[in-house]
């Protein structure tokens, strides 16, 4: 038995004053309010109502049950209706992972267009490319780039991630434009410390050879910083378009071997839950789908 529904039940005879009127307001049959409410003082082991022919009435306990289940009835009701306004009205505290050249680059203006539209929800950013786990953390959604494998958890993609191999015309002429997958073995490259996952293309292969890796002479975990080095003259970077468009666009970097370029990897949003998803977490989905374009508008003028 469902003590809420048996609890109803009680309420509802106390207040229509009759078995018959309370299943009309339930909707039940009165057999079955009847079977409510004795079950509800078979649990609690006290008779709540003395039933006559004409009329109910309630005993000593049912006048104290009465007005306890009034309480308890009516503080469910207000939850409910407070998790139903969140879910009509979205807010609240939404907390996102997300990476950090992604991040500073481009979603400082999304949070802020996101919250114009939804003033009540409030934006927890926290900036890393570690693999958060957004269960165990209490993530709402994280945003992850790559080729994401199978797992329980559900991934919505955003938008294609470009990856070009790229060079300052200072370098270039320096040290020669690569024609062909072997002229890499002469350069300088600069090497991003977390592309290790498992990515389609032959230059990826190539990069991801140990003999390779060890000649690289610069090792970093932040592809800014990268594009800056390679912006100066250090040498060759593989690094996606969102953060090396600015850099290309302008003239200070330029595409090397783009008949290599590997497959596109993907923005993906990446959440715990598709049933009873919070408001406040779908509505970030559907705004943010859309929100950089197809093709992405880094990639525009490139």
């Amino acid at each position: 038995m469902d003590r809420i529904d048996a609890m109803r039940a009680f309420v509802a005879v106390v207040t229509e004053g009759s078995f018959s009127k309370a299943a009309i307001t339930m909707q039940l049959s009165p057999q079955l309010v009847s079977k409510y409410v004795a079950k509800l003082e078979e649990e609690l082991h006290t008779r709540l109502l003395n039933r006559t022919t004409r009329k109910v009435s309630l005993t000593e306990a049912g006048s104290q049950y009465f007005t306890h289940a009034q309480q308890i009835l009516l503080s469910i009701d207000e939850m409910a209706s407070q998790l139903g306004g969140l879910q009509q009205h979205p807010k609240g505290v939404l907390r996102i992972s997300a990476p950090v050249s992604f991040a500073l680059k481009h979603m400082a203006k999304l949070i802020t267009d996101f919250q114009d539209r939804y003033p009540s929800v409030t934006v927890d950013l926290q900036l890393s490319d570690r693999k958060v786990d957004i269960v165990e953390e209490g993530f709402d959604i994280a945003l992850r780039i790559g080729q994401l494998q199978s797992s329980s958890l559900i991934a919505k993609q955003i938008a294609p991630i470009r990856v070009v191999l790229c060079a300052s015309p200072e370098y270039l002429k320096a040290h020669g434009t690569p024609k062909q997958l072997e002229d890499l073995e002469s350069h300088r490259y600069l090497h991003y410390s977390y592309m290790n996952v498992e990515t389609k293309g032959q230059i990826y292969k190539y990069l991801k050879t140990k003999q390779f890796k060890e000649r690289s002479v610069f090792h970093s975990n932040n592809g800014d910083v990268l594009v800056e080095a390679a912006i100066a003259g250090g040498g060759l970077i593989l690094q996606p378009t969102f953060i090396a468009s600015e850099a290309l666009s302008t003239g200070k970097l330029v595409v090397v071997l783009p008949e290599y370029e590997p497959s596109p990897l993907g923005l993906y949003a990446v959440y715990a839950h598709r049933k009873l998803l919070p408001h406040k977490v779908r509505c970030f989905i559907d705004f943010i789908t859309n929100y950089y374009g197809t093709p992405p508008y880094w990639d525009e003028n490139i």
